[in-house]
């Protein structure tokens, strides 16, 4: 399985934002930091923000902040805001499939979705910048040092 863009930009935004101690970066530091378009990374964070992962400020000293509810998110439950519940193939596309009725791979690939996310699920945002990714992330987020 491959996680949609917005998905993969959504755990990494939270997880920057985990490590930020009292720093609250903008929506472009942070855009700039991962080298992604501003305003594909802009529709992640308001979709992050609307879930209640994050908080934004407008304006001078203002940024981006991680919430409580962030911090104990599911990594599972982000995965699937982000991705959707829908089936991993689509068997009733435009030219639906025949098998449709009596598919057995279909079932057994949603199993396997539904243990993919049932994976994630325990696992929660502070999980996974706990050290040794916690202090690897703060470095990358710094940027490049010079001299």
């Amino acid at each position: 399985m491959r996680l949609l863009r917005s998905t993969d930009l959504a755990l990494r935004v939270l997880m920057r934002l985990a490590v930020a101690g009292e720093s609250s970066p903008t929506t472009r530091d942070v855009a700039d930091g991962m080298s992604v378009p501003y305003t594909h990374l802009a529709k992640v964070v308001a979709e992050l923000q609307h879930m209640g992962l994050l908080a934004a400020r407008r304006g001078r000293g203002g940024g981006l902040t991680l919430t409580e509810q962030g911090r104990t998110a599911s990594v599972g439950a982000v995965v699937r805001a982000f991705e959707g519940d829908g089936d991993v193939v689509d068997c009733e596309g435009t030219t639906p499939c025949p098998l449709n009725s009596a598919c057995r791979l279909r079932v057994a690939l949603r199993r396997a979705q539904e243990a993919f996310f049932a994976s994630l699920d325990p696992v929660t945002v502070t999980d996974i910048v706990a050290e040794p990714t916690g202090a690897l992330l703060l470095g990358i987020s710094r940027g490049p040092r010079t001299c």
